[in-house]
């Protein structure tokens, strides 16, 4: 019995995740990178990053996030002395990898009529596609824990142990808040999921604003950025990342930026529509519906991130306590209420 793929679809699933990985998180980390000192800049009433340029040209500060990488690429990468050298090398590919592994899980679009055949637009199609994006997020803490172990500082020990009490907090919360909606779907599949909304002109956010709400405040939480940057709140405290330069420090910042990316796109397939179109059926409409359903999708997570940044540049900074009380003491019992409503409203519906 044979089991060989084509060639034709290895290619193109190959493709789907270079451009999931590379295309959206690399560049669209890169852009946030940009848009952090440009949208703070504007909202405290400063020019923002503008010395960068290339032949005198800075082009409103847009060179600086490759100014950035350059200057993480080549900046010295010290390892304290007592840090334990294998561990302390693989934290922040454990943190990264797991944020590039979600990206490619998320549904871009739909399947598409190309060429005699159809085209499925989202790179790792499985049937258990949401379970699996918040396993990942949730594994990432390993590097989190990992680098402060091994840097051999009890700073950083103490950051990643913040760091770990966080996560498990509001990764409980993520997947309580979504309990409902799914519930609802009845699946845990993403394409699935932005089907539903598609063939009834409904989204998700007008089901359960409860659970987006819930869900976008966890996953702001999990992001581990301001106002829930407790594991690393360099201005006031030390965080995880001490003992860790050049590009392993750049690892875990993008780390962040990832997760935000992820977290909006889970957000948008699952409340937003995904890749849909009100008023337009985009899988009869060939390539061009393809390129629609792409451009719909990553523009409803750049809004997101939008609203995400102004978070981070508004609110103040939670203390310890406060963070886990929000999520153990008010996120989760929210959460859990919502789902016991919903099933009984779904149950008398029936």
């Amino acid at each position: 019995m044979s089991f060989a793929i084509p060639l034709n679809d290895v290619l193109f699933t190959a493709a789907k995740i270079l451009f999931a990985v590379v295309g959206v998180g690399l560049n669209i980390a890169g852009f946030l990178g940009w848009v952090e000192r440009k949208q703070s800049a504007v909202m405290q009433d400063r020019i923002g990053a503008n010395r960068a340029s290339i032949f005198g040209v800075t082009l409103l500060g847009l060179f600086h996030p490759i100014a950035d990488a350059i200057k993480l690429l080549t900046k010295e990468d010290f390892v304290p002395k007592g840090a334990r050298g294998p561990l302390h090398g693989l934290a922040p590919m454990i943190s990264l990898g797991c944020a590039m592994f979600c990206l490619a899980a998320l549904p871009y679009g739909g399947a598409v009529q190309f060429s005699g055949r159809a085209w499925d637009l989202q790179p790792i199609a499985l049937s258990m596609g949401v379970p699996l994006v918040l396993a990942a997020l949730a594994f990432g803490v390993h590097g989190i824990v990992m680098a402060g172990y091994a840097s051999g500082s009890n700073y950083g020990l103490l950051g990643a142990l913040r760091g770990a009490a966080q996560m498990i907090a509001y990764e409980v919360c993520l997947a309580s808040s979504l309990a409902g909606i799914l519930f609802i779907y009845g699946t845990l599949d993403f394409q699935e999921a932005v089907l539903w909304q598609a063939s009834r002109g409904l989204w998700g956010i007008a089901v359960q604003p409860l659970a987006f709400f819930l869900f976008l405040t966890a996953g702001a939480a999990v992001t581990k950025r301001a106002p829930f940057d407790l594991p690393e709140g360099e201005s006031e405290i030390v965080g995880y990342h001490i003992e860790y330069s050049g590009m392993k420090f750049g690892m875990f910042m993008m780390t962040d930026f990832f997760e935000s990316i992820v977290i909006c796109g889970v957000i948008t397939a699952l409340f937003l529509g995904g890749w849909a179109i009100p008023g337009l059926d985009l899988q009869a409409m060939g390539a061009l519906g393809g390129l629609l359903m792409v451009a719909s999708f990553v523009g409803k997570m750049m809004l997101l991130l939008f609203l995400l940044m102004q978070l981070r540049w508004t609110l103040p900074r939670f203390r310890f306590d406060q963070l886990l009380d929000l999520g153990w003491k008010n996120l989760l019992p929210l959460s859990l209420l919502n789902f016991i409503a919903t099933a009984w409203v779904v149950y008398l519906w029936r």
